[in-house]
């Protein structure tokens, strides 16, 4: 192992307009994952917050603003509810495979639907298929694309209705990025099966978590995450079980930025 990889070194981005809290200004601070030690590299900056874009990991560092929060489901204590579990019967039927990360055609096809319906206008809808395969293909660590189709027909695949960009960490699954057929598709719930096959598949795996990714407290675009109990929130002291969101401390978290 290499001293550069041993000590990454870290930069920090410009303001810019915060997504989620209108008014308010985001920055990121974020490292290059490359290497023979990548895996372990992203293994160890997940469990302090970070996520991974293509062969960057990167978490906010926003001046005197810590709301977004960083959540993973407890694989091992889920139980779905009443209407998780008509979800998981209604959904039982599709074909789900674990694929190289390599894109095509109908996964790029299925996302472009997908922002169209979900995010208009939002910051990924410019995205073309060089994009999209950069966005997939450009992992230096274990990643699959989960596919969920429909039944297959005398050997022919089903209609693809849902994708999962997921990395494999040591200690779970994080979820990178998921698109699927929406209720104008024809699919509703497709987003929360998705989420809860990926917790039988860490379940079955041996693997203790799911990673979601931020959380924002009063964000409706954010407010899915926590329907999926037990799960932890990062906080000032580490992971802890998010019992209330009405109480969940969302003060400045302090970070010593990176010289």
């Amino acid at each position: 192992m290499t001293a550069l990889s041993r000590f990454p070194r870290f930069f920090v981005t410009s303001p810019s307009a915060c997504p989620y809290i209108p008014g308010r200004q985001e920055r990121k601070i974020f490292t290059e994952l490359s290497g023979h030690n990548a895996g372990e590299l992203n293994d160890a900056l997940s469990r302090i917050g970070f996520r991974r874009s293509q062969s960057v990991a990167y978490r906010p560092s926003c001046a005197g603003c810590s709301a977004c929060v960083s959540v993973r489901v407890v694989a091992e204590g889920f139980r779905p509810n009443a209407t998780q579990r008509k979800l998981l019967k209604r959904y039982d039927d599709l074909e789900v495979t674990a694929c190289k990360p390599w894109a095509t055609e109908e996964q790029y096809a299925l996302l472009k639907r997908y922002l169209d319906a979900r995010h208009p206008g939002g910051g990924m809808a410019a995205m073309d298929e060089n994009d999209y395969a950069d966005m997939v293909e450009q992992s230096p660590v274990t990643s699959y694309v989960i596919e969920y189709r429909e039944p297959s027909v005398d050997g022919v695949p089903g209609r693809l209705v849902g994708a999962c960009i997921t990395d494999q960490q040591a200690d779970g699954l994080s979820m990178i990025y998921s698109f699927f057929a929406t209720e104008e598709d024809g699919r509703p719930g497709m987003g929360t099966f998705i989420i809860m096959d990926h917790i039988r598949r860490a379940r079955a795996a041996g693997l203790p978590y799911v990673y979601l990714g931020y959380w924002v407290k009063g964000s409706a675009r954010m407010a899915y995450k926590t329907r999926y109990r037990p799960i932890e929130m990062l906080g000032p002291n580490g992971w802890v079980l998010l019992e209330d969101e009405a109480t969940a401390a969302t003060a400045p978290m302090r970070v010593r930025e990176p010289v």
